[in-house]
C-alpha cells in the first residue's frame, strides 16, 4: 500500500468512526464514548486534513455539525445555521486562539465574554410578537427537529415575552441549552429507582431523551431547564453592542443565563477565570464541561466571521479530559513485596485529568485477557478527579499488524524463580519468597517477627540500615551478621551494646520449634495454625519438604490451593538454597515426640469477645495444645465457641446454628481438667 492510499485509509477509518459516534450522540442521545475521546479522534482527522488537503473527503465531519434529524419529528431548516464551536484544551492553545484574533483585529481593544459551557442539548427558540411559536434542535446545523410541543413544557422558559424595561421584538430567535440541573437529576433518578424504572447515566442523556419524546407529558414530568447563550435574529434590532449586554438584555424578558458570566479584559484574565471555575465547578447547580470564550464586541464578531463549521470569534475551553487515547508502547511485570506479579502498561505519554500519564497498571493477566490489550494497541485511558488512571477500552480498529499478544511470564523478572498461579486464582506470584529481592523487606519482617523466629531488636530501622549496607540479600544473611561487627558499629547511634544485643538475639533464635520455623518461611497460605498442623502431621522438616499434594491435603487446614503453594515453595531452587543456609547456620528444634491422640484433636473452635483472665492469643494456644484448630469465623463445622464479654455477631451466629458455647469460667474449668491450667 502506497503512502497516499494509507493516508486516505486513515481518513476514511476516522470518518466512519466519528460518524458512528455522532449518530449515537446527536441522534440517539446515547453517547458511546467520552467527549474527550471524540475530540481526540476529531482532531486526528483535522490534523490529517490540514497536512493533506488534497485528500479531504466529501463526507468529512470537520465541515459538518451534529447528526441528521430523526424522521419522527418534522424537519425545520435553520434560517441562520447553528454552528458548533472549536475547542482548546490548555493555556497554550487558548493564547494561540487570542493571537489569531489579534492578527485579524490589529490595534483594536479586545475584551472576552466568558460563559459556562453547558453539557446539554442545544436548541433554537422562535418568538413572533412575543409568543413562543417554535422550538428546534441543532440537528446537523442546517436542519433540526421541531420539538415545540416538548419545549413548551420547560418550566423556566418564558412562553410569552414581556418586559417593563425593553420593547418586545416582533421576531426573536434565542439559542441556548436545555439540561437538567444536578438537584433535579438526582431526584429524577431516585424516583425512577423507587418505581423500578430505568435510571439515567447522566443529566445530558436525561434532558435530550426528554425532549425527543412524542408525548409531551413525559417532558413535562422531567425537571428540564433552558439556559440562553445567544441571539440569532432580532427584529427590530435589540440595539446591544456586546455579547455580555445582549445576554443581560434577554434576562429582562425572563430568560435564564449561566450562573457565572463575566467580562475579561485580557486573555490572561480568561485563564484565571478558567482556573477559578474549574476549582468551583462541583458547587455549580449544573453540569459543565468547560467555558465558552467569545469576543465580546458584536461588531468585532462580524469582522472576524466564520469558518465552515465554527465561528472564528468563539471557542470552547474544555476542562481536563476524563479520557484520552494513546498507544501501549510496552507491558512490564512488576513484583510486589508479597510476590504478586502486576502488569504495567508503558504508554505514549498523554494528558488525562490534568496530569501526564505514561504508566497504567493492568492489575493481572485476567484483566489483560478481558481487555484483549496488546503491545502496540490504541487504548482509552480514564482518570476522573484524583482517581488512579486506568485502561478502560481497547480500539481494535486501530490495531497494527505487528501488535504483540501478552503472556504471563514463566520466571520472575526479578529473581528468575518460577511464577505460579493456582487454578481459580486471579493473581500470579513469584515462588522465590525467601530469595526474591522484590520481596526481601516483607520476608525479613515476617521471619524475625515474634511468632516466627522471634529475633528481638531487629526492627525496621535495623533492617533498613542493613539493606542499605547490602548486608541482607535474604533471611539467611541474618545469621552471618556477626562477620560484619566493625561495619555495624559504624552505623549512627548503633553502639557496642546495641550490636551485641542484636547478635545475642540472633543466636538465641536458633533454638526454636519446627512449627515456628515453618511459619517463619512465609509460605503463602501457611499461617501460625497451619504451620503447627504441618509440624504435628509430618514431625520432621525433611518429611514436609518432600511431601506431595495428596499427603499435604491430609493435614487439617490444608486444602488444594494451600497444598499447591507449599509444593511450589519447595520446588523453587532459590528457596531450597536459602533453607539449606538457615539450617547450616545452626537453626534447630527438639526431636519429635511420638504423637498421642489429643482430647480436642481436629476439632474447630472459635474464641470471641474479651476474656478477663487471659488474652485471646493465650486462649488459642491452650486450645491448640489440646489438638484443636482455632478459626476466626463460626460455621456449621465449628465444634464449640468460647465467648467472653461483648462477644457480638459470632456468638449470635453460634446460638442460631445451635453450636455449644462456653463462657470464660467454663473454658478455664475445661483447661484445668486437661492439665493446661494449674488449680
Amino acid at each position: 500500500m502506497t503512502e497516499n492510499s494509507t493516508i486516505k485509509a486513515q481518513m476514511r477509518q476516522l470518518i466512519q468512526i466519528l460518524a458512528k459516534h455522532n449518530h449515537a450522540y446527536y441522534v440517539m442521545d446515547q453517547p458511546s464514548i467520552e467527549d474527550s475521546e471524540y475530540d481526540q479522534l476529531f482532531h486526528q482527522l483535522k490534523a490529517l486534513e490540514q497536512q493533506y488537503p488534497e485528500y479531504v473527503q466529501a463526507d468529512t465531519p470537520t465541515s459538518k455539525v451534529g447528526g441528521k434529524a430523526l424522521t419522527k419529528f418534522a424537519s425545520v431548516t435553520h434560517a441562520v445555521p447553528m454552528l458548533s464551536l472549536g475547542n482548546v484544551f490548555n493555556q497554550e492553545e487558548l493564547f494561540a486562539f487570542a493571537r489569531r484574533i489579534e492578527e485579524r483585529l490589529p490595534n483594536q481593544k479586545i475584551q472576552y465574554d466568558v460563559e459556562l459551557k453547558f453539557d446539554g442539548l442545544a436548541i433554537s427558540l422562535w418568538y413572533e410578537n412575543g409568543v413562543l411559536v417554535r422550538g428546534v434542535t441543532r440537528g446537523d446545523g442546517e436542519t433540526g427537529e421541531d420539538i415545540t410541543h416538548n419545549v413548551k413544557t420547560i418550566r423556566n422558559l418564558p412562553k410569552v415575552l414581556s418586559s417593563a424595561q425593553a420593547q418586545v421584538p416582533t421576531l426573536l430567535e434565542v439559542r441556548g441549552e436545555v439540561l437538567i440541573p444536578k438537584a433535579g437529576f438526582e431526584k429524577l433518578n431516585a424516583e425512577n429507582e423507587a418505581k423500578g424504572e430505568k435510571t439515567f447515566a447522566n443529566p445530558r442523556n436525561a434532558a435530550a431523551g426528554s425532549l425527543r419524546q412524542l408525548d409531551p407529558n413525559v417532558a413535562a414530568s422531567r425537571p428540564l431547564a433552558f439556559y440562553a447563550y445567544g441571539i440569532a435574529q432580532c427584529e427590530p434590532p435589540h440595539g446591544q453592542t456586546t455579547m455580555y449586554a445582549s445576554l443581560e438584555w434577554l434576562t429582562q424578558f425572563g430568560f435564564t443565563i449561566g450562573e457565572s458570566h463575566f467580562i475579561c479584559d485580557t486573555i490572561q484574565d480568561v485563564q484565571k477565570a478558567y482556573e477559578k471555575i474549574n476549582a468551583e465547578r462541583a458547587d455549580l447547580s449544573v453540569e459543565i464541561d468547560g467555558l465558552v470564550i467569545k469576543v465580546d464586541d458584536l461588531k468585532q464578531q462580524r469582522q472576524l466571521g466564520f469558518l465552515s463549521r465554527e465561528p472564528r470569534w468563539a471557542t470552547a475551553y474544555k476542562f481536563p479530559a476524563v479520557a484520552a487515547l494513546t498507544t501501549v508502547e510496552n507491558i512490564d511485570w512488576q513484583v510486589g513485596r508479597t510476590g504478586t506479579l502486576t502488569p504495567v502498561a508503558r504508554l505514549n505519554p498523554v494528558a488525562v485529568g490534568g496530569v501526564t500519564v505514561s504508566n497504567v497498571t493492568l492489575h493481572n493477566i485476567g484483566e489483560i485477557h478481558r481487555l484483549d490489550v496488546r503491545i502496540g494497541d490504541t487504548v482509552s485511558v480514564y482518570r476522573s478527579g484524583d482517581v488512579i488512571p486506568k485502561v478502560e477500552k481497547v480500539w481494535p480498529e486501530f490495531r497494527p499488524d505487528e501488535a504483540v499478544e501478552v503472556h504471563l511470564p514463566e520466571q520472575c523478572p526479578v529473581c528468575d524463580s518460577p511464577v505460579v498461579m493456582p487454578e481459580g486464582e486471579a493473581l500470579a506470584r513469584c515462588s522465590g519468597g525467601l530469595y526474591c529481592a522484590a520481596q526481601r523487606i516483607e520476608a525479613i519482617r515476617h521471619f524475625v517477627s515474634r511468632k516466627a523466629m522471634d529475633i528481638e531488636g531487629l526492627g525496621d530501622r535495623w533492617v533498613e540500615c542493613l539493606l542499605h549496607l547490602d548486608l541482607l540479600k535474604n533471611v539467611a544473611d541474618i545469621y552471618c551478621l556477626h562477620e560484619h561487627r566493625e561495619q555495624l558499629l559504624s552505623i549512627d547511634k548503633m553502639g557496642e551494646k546495641s550490636v551485641q544485643n542484636l547478635f545475642d538475639a540472633i543466636e538465641n533464635s536458633k533454638k526454636t520449634t519446627l512449627a515456628s520455623f515453618i511459619y517463619a518461611l512465609g509460605i503463602r497460605g501457611v499461617g501460625e495454625t497451619t504451620a503447627r498442623m504441618l509440624a504435628n502431621t509430618f514431625q520432621t522438616f525433611e518429611a514436609l519438604q518432600n511431601a506431595d499434594i495428596e499427603a499435604l491435603k491430609k493435614t487439617p487446614d490444608v486444602g488444594d490451593i494451600t497444598a499447591e503453594w507449599i509444593v511450589d515453595f519447595f520446588q523453587a531452587p532459590h528457596n531450597l538454597e536459602v533453607v539449606k543456609r538457615l539450617l547450616e547456620a545452626g537453626i534447630h528444634w527438639d526431636a519429635p515426640v511420638a504423637p498421642t491422640r489429643q482430647p480436642l484433636n481436629g476439632e474447630s473452635w472459635v474464641v470471641t469477645g474479651t476474656l478477663s483472665s487471659m488474652g485471646r492469643d493465650e486462649a488459642t494456644q491452650l486450645l491448640q495444645a489440646l489438638g484443636a484448630r482455632v478459626s476466626g469465623s463460626v460455621s456449621s463445622k465449628t465444634k464449640c465457641v468460647v465467648a467472653g464479654e461483648k462477644a457480638g455477631s459470632k456468638l449470635d451466629k453460634a446460638e442460631k446454628l445451635g453450636i455449644p458455647v462456653l463462657n470464660e469460667e467454663q473454658f478455664i474449668a475445661l483447661m484445668k481438667e486437661h492439665g493446661q491450667i494449674e488449680d
